[in-house]
């Protein structure tokens, strides 16, 4: 296989003009390229409104040495790393490996597990990812929640319902990532997230992918238990308590996700080391996506391309980081809550991004010191004050204040032109009042510097509800370089939750390098 790089054509082109190039560009005739396949697609915006798409391409062709020798290096030889799980270990494993939560690092875990025949156990708090669907639907149109179902918590974990992006900074000489996104891939979602440089999903084609993750798993030897919470674990036997009865197991996974706040008092309580750890807290905006496009594309009218996407981030003169995060495109802000009395949110976009507004996250760096406290577990009292300060701010329903209104500090009357698109009940709030005057102020200054880099940023009329206050976990439970904890043999802490992910692709990578550590340990169950 030979590979191509930098290869440039107009967005608009056709599959023809793109081959053409490719032959061009190898100095190849017609019959010598048996086949070739994208790489890695990215676009190229620099000139706008001219737009391109920059290729990566791998070729099929004959006389495969003869072509490279007279390429004078503007053609390579593809060399990657194909994904390969470890040789298995010679400690008997008595009692099957059990995973704790069924994200992403849950599932990827698992199914790497259930292929080298270890037959995992899942245990999941929540429903299954289509009973979860009608309740989290339920809870949008009727503002009743099911504290154990819910944009936080089920089969997919959070980033279920997200706008199921999967690009990640995670350094992968391993072929992981490449792991991971072909059997998403495999598993329903479309062949493009493989080479565009900003894959994802969309929560309508990932409930799909899940269901189809899960029956693989389940046809391999493992097994699914919903509605199984863990409450409590005694270290000294290997064993796991649920609601439903007592596990013991020889590796318990937890990849309880970083909103398993009931567990991480449980580990803290049974003397499992827990530390905090910074996170960020702050807003959602809205924008209408025409804005988005505008400014991104150059032009008003996208044609064929994608909602535009962007990622900003500004240092401000306190010394604090805002930045946005977990960007819409063509999305809605949905009510991401999952404790009574207390109120959070998130983005969510489907595969299509057809939503009338985009929307992202403008979040403040908060650390340790912004908790007042010492405690393992102060992230979570920090997070639940700001969750109840927005429940307070609308009254049970997602507050959300004009960008003119805010900086005003008065609760808007009516939305100006730009109208909310979210999922569940609203109503304008004192969303400034949500957050200590430091964070409240930073977000303000955040979003007017941003407006230096897409004009339109800070209107007045720009919608914010809040409180985005689940960008990743408030806690990291420290794990060995074999992945168990420091003070338990049988525990691996993993993904999200655990402290050592940020996002679907990052977490599905940790759930596979647990799974790793597992199966260097522990001979395959008999």
């Amino acid at each position: 296989m030979i590979r191509i790089s930098q290869l440039k054509l107009p967005v608009d082109h056709t599959p023809d003009q793109l081959r053409k190039k490719i032959i061009r560009t190898a100095h190849i005739r017609e019959d010598e390229l048996r086949g070739f396949s994208i790489r890695k697609r990215s676009l190229d915006a620099r000139k706008k409104p001219e737009l391109y798409y920059v290729y990566t391409i791998d070729l099929d062709v004959r006389h495969e040495e003869k072509i490279l020798k007279h390429s004078k290096g503007k053609l390579t030889k593809a060399a990657d790393r194909i994904y390969q799980a470890p040789e298995h270990g010679s400690e008997p494993l008595r009692n099957r490996p059990v995973i704790v939560g069924s994200g992403p690092a849950g599932l990827f875990c698992a199914y790497l597990l259930a292929k080298e025949g270890y037959r995992p156990l899942v245990l999941e708090r929540g429903a299954s990812v289509r009973e979860r669907q009608q309740d989290v639907e339920h809870f949008w149109k009727t503002g009743i929640l099911d504290p154990s179902s819910n944009v936080q918590f089920g089969e997919g974990g959070a980033g279920t319902f997200s706008d199921g992006k999967l690009n990640t900074l995670v350094k992968d000489p391993c072929g992981r990532n490449r792991f991971v996104l072909e059997t998403f891939v495999r598993f329903g979602a479309p062949e493009e997230i493989l080479y565009d440089q900003k894959p994802h999903i969309g929560t309508d084609i990932l409930i799909n992918v899940v269901e189809a993750m899960r029956n693989e798993i389940t046809d391999l030897g493992g097994e699914f238990r919903f509605h199984t919470r863990v409450t409590d674990l005694v270290p000294e036997e290997n064993l796991l308590i649920t609601e439903n009865g007592e596990i013991r197991t020889d590796a318990a996974v937890l990849a309880i996700g970083h909103s398993a706040r009931d567990t991480f008092q449980m580990l803290y309580d049974r003397g499992i080391p827990i530390e905090a750890k910074s996170f960020a807290v702050g807003v959602r905006v809205e924008h209408p996506q025409q804005l988005i496009d505008t400014s991104q594309y150059g032009r008003m009218d996208r044609g064929s391309l994608p909602a535009a996407a962007y990622k900003l981030t500004e240092k401000l003169e306190n010394g604090r980081g805002v930045y946005t995060f977990c960007m819409c495109p063509g999305g809605y802000v949905v009510n991401a809550s999952s404790e009574e009395g207390r109120l959070a949110v998130n983005g969510m976009s489907y595969h299509d991004r057809a939503g009338e507004n985009s929307n992202s996250a403008v979040i403040v760096t908060v650390t340790p010191d912004d908790y007042g406290s010492e405690h393992p577990l102060a992230g979570v009292h920090f997070q639940r004050t700001l969750e109840e300060n927005a429940w307070n701010a609308g009254k049970g329903s997602v507050p959300v204040q004009r960008f003119g209104d805010y900086q005003a500090n008065q609760i808007s009357t009516s939305a100006g032109k730009i109208r909310p698109c979210i999922r569940g009940s609203w109503q304008f709030g004192d969303v400034r009042g949500i957050f200590p005057s430091e964070i409240g102020n930073s977000i303000e200054k955040g979003i007017c510097a941003m407006d230096r880099k897409i004009h339109g940023f800070a209107d007045k009329d720009v919608l914010l509800s809040g409180v985005e206050s689940r960008t990743s976990s408030p806690v990291r439970i420290p794990r060995t370089e074999h992945f168990v904890s420091d003070a338990v043999s049988w525990l691996y802490p993993c993904g999200e939750g655990a402290g050592y992910a940020g996002g679907i692709t990052s977490a599905a990578m940790d759930g596979l390098k647990t799974a790793e550590a597992i199966i260097k340990r522990f001979t395959e169950i008999l």
